[in-house]
This record gives structure tokens, sequence and C-alpha cells, in this order.
């Protein structure tokens, strides 16, 4: 089997909409373990199929935290709330990141890897984080939604501060 790979900007593959998944099979399951691997071995905390090549509707977000790994197969955003702005980077965009203004809470509806529903909330990086992903799936990227670029320096200035 072939080891996948994130596609870059301009691969169209990036900007098209996905297909709904229908089939909750090996195939799916052994998909989303690839995304998984791939998404650690670029550093990332999300990943959408299509940044693989893979033109359905799943993706994965995963902080490192007490929530765990979130596979989300045809996922839906029920309801928003709030706004908050914050810096977002994109695997498909390497050394690329801007300042984004997501709703700040979600309800997303979605299906695990055997097909049965879930609703969940979320609110400030974790809804930030699946908004991208789920963006991802209509063909929508980051970078349509800038409102300023920022350089990898003041970045890392950011995050001197936050610490």
């Amino acid at each position: 089997m072939k080891k996948l790979e994130i596609l870059t900007h301009p691969d169209e593959r990036l900007e098209q909409t996905c297909a709904e998944v229908k089939t909750f099979d090996k195939q799916l399951h052994d998909t989303l373990d690839e995304l998984f691997d791939l998404m650690m071995d670029q550093d990332g905390i999300g990943i959408a199929a299509p940044q693989a090549g893979i033109l359905k509707r799943v993706a994965i977000v995963y902080l490192d935290d007490e929530t765990g790994v979130i596979e989300m197969i045809n996922p839906e955003i029920k309801y928003i709330s709030g706004e908050d702005t914050d810096v977002e980077g994109c695997l498909s965009f390497p050394g690329i990141f801007g300042e984004v203004t997501r709703t700040d809470q979600i309800v997303l509806s979605a299906q695990d890897r055997n097909g049965k529903t879930f609703v969940m909330e979320a609110d400030g990086y974790l809804s930030r984080a699946i908004q991208h992903e789920a963006d991802h799936l209509d063909g929508v990227l980051f970078t349509s939604k800038v409102s300023r670029y920022v350089t990898e320096e003041e970045l890392k200035a950011m995050e001197e501060e936050a610490e």
C-alpha cells in the first residue's frame, strides 16, 4: 500500500468538496489509522482526508489532552456561539500562519469509525481545530479566512509570551 503524504497548496484536491462516507469497513479503519500516523509524523493537531488526497468526509483532531482522539466522519456543525480570533497554521501550508476569526463554541454531530453517530460540544482551541478540519471537507482553506498573516518570528514571540 502506498504511504500517505501531505498535499500542499496549490494542489487542486485541497479545494474540492468531499464525498459522504457510506461504507464503514476495514478500509475506512485503515485510512483513519494511516491519517492519524501521518498527522503525528507531521506534528499536527488535526488532519482531513483531502490533505492526503482522499476526497472523503473524514477528519481527525487530537490535541494530546483528556479529550483524546476525535475521529469525525461526515461531520456537521449543528450549533455555533461566540467569536474568537487566534493564529492558525495548516499542514498543507508549511510555514504560513495567520489570524483567523472563528466561532468559539460549537456542537458537532459526526459518525465514528463504525458508523455510530455522536454529538459533542467543543469550545476554545478544540472548537477551532474541529472547524478548521471540517472546512477542509468542503474545500475551504484557512487562508481564505485569514485577517492578518503572522511571521514565524511573531509566532515564536507570541508563544514565549504565553509561557
